[in-house]
């Protein structure tokens, strides 16, 4: 056999590997678990962070404002230092929408060792808990909600037990490089974190943190969000802390919670996925390598394979590689379809992965550079050291 015959076989070993034991990862059928309505409906106050977010709340808050939710809900909105108005326009919204009623605050500049974001969410909670909600939905800015959504997350939440119900919000697809890019981006969170493993009692946790669910006991027993107050990959680490701390976690796609922010640009989509990527390889140069080889092996050798194994008459090559090039676009497919896109596009999944590789790499440049992760204007050189304070 020749070195490239034994590199594709390799590559659809792991993709077999990927298709039958990684929890069926490529299924989009994980919607909200079967729920029944309670009997009283439990308060909830839901919090959202808002740093410059003037241009996206008009197609967001209001949504929020106007869930059907049968039991007591308030909004917390927390203007983080925003320099665009945010906190004037979302009153302003709230005068012109009849619904929930909306509490706007602001909590200073974060302390040393706080990400911006999970301050001002800590402030929120702050507010809420006077109210002695049962949950809370931490929500973000761009993100809009049906107007049953509220309810049928507490709904799920009740029925299943969970202390964490979290919805993957479908992104915006409209320009073509969100097409592109944005499926899969999706595709690669549930790879990393497949969702049913996360509903179950084992290690594997994450949330959303664009619609999280969470219940105000287990937030106090995991100590939400002081535990994780220096993350930038907030929504995994919330999920990691309340399921070490022994409660449940289920996280699914969304069918009526809808990312409204765009991304028209490349760059704009490059720039949200290396804000974090190195953090979510912990810092670890060994673990960056590891990665990028096995970006390679996994989506970029099958479409070379075909290449070189065609072009130097070497078929077993080229057809392994064809094999492994079609496990992936199959595995692909359903969620191309999720986002309701043609299925052309699975085929060009190696492409896409070829980019994310770049961005992963670019992460870890930009950190090293001394810039580290950078969110609506502010730069965490080191996310996700969170202290051990016992």
């Amino acid at each position: 056999m020749t070195p490239v015959t034994v590199v594709s076989a390799l590559s659809l070993a792991a993709w077999l590997w990927l298709l039958f034991a990684r929890g069926f990862f490529w299924r989009t059928d994980v919607g909200l678990p079967v729920r029944e309505e309670p009997g009283v409906w439990p308060s909830v106050c839901v919090v959202v962070p808002a740093r410059d977010e003037a241009a996206v709340l008009p197609a967001s808050l209001p949504s929020l404002l106007a869930q059907d939710y049968p039991g007591r809900a308030e909004v917390f909105l927390i203007d983080d230092g925003s320099t665009d108005g945010t906190g004037e326009l979302a009153c302003e919204l709230a005068r012109r929408h009849e619904g929930l009623p909306l509490t706007v605050a602001s909590p200073g500049e974060p302390p040393a060792g706080w990400t911006g974001k999970l301050w001002a969410v800590r402030h929120g909670i702050t507010l809420a808990r006077a109210r002695e909600p049962e949950y809370l939905l931490l929500t973000d800015a761009d993100i809009a909600h049906a107007p049953d959504s509220l309810r049928a997350l507490v709904a799920a939440a009740g029925t299943g037990g969970f202390d964490v119900v979290s919805q993957m919000a479908r992104l915006r697809v409209a320009s073509g490089w969100e097409r592109l890019v944005v499926p899969a981006f999706v595709y690669f969170f549930a790879q990393l974190y497949p969702f049913r493993w996360i509903g179950r009692r084992g290690r594997t946790a994450a949330a959303a943190g664009g619609c999280v669910l969470l219940r105000t006991g287990a937030a106090e027993r995991a100590r939400i969000p002081d535990a994780i107050r220096h993350a930038v990959i907030d929504d995994v680490a919330l999920a990691r802390a309340v399921k070490g701390s022994g409660g449940r976690v289920w996280l699914g796609l969304a069918e009526r919670v809808d990312s409204v922010r765009p991304y028209p640009r490349l760059r704009d989509l490059w720039r949200m996925v290396s804000r974090s990527a190195y953090a979510q390889l912990r810092h670890n140069p060994l673990v960056l390598a590891g990665t990028v080889a096995g970006l390679a092996l996994v989506y970029l050798v099958p479409p070379l394979a075909v290449v070189v194994g065609a072009a130097r008459g070497e078929t077993a090559a080229a057809v392994l590689g064809g094999a492994a090039w079609l496990v992936m676009a199959g595995t692909y497919a359903p969620m191309v379809r999720h986002y309701r896109q043609p299925l052309w596009l699975a085929p060009l999944l190696p492409f896409t992965a070829f980019l994310y590789l770049l961005m992963t790499v670019d992460s870890a440049v930009q950190h090293y550079r001394g810039r580290g992760a950078a969110w609506k204007g502010r730069t965490y050189a080191r996310p996700d050291v969170v202290p051990d304070e016992g």
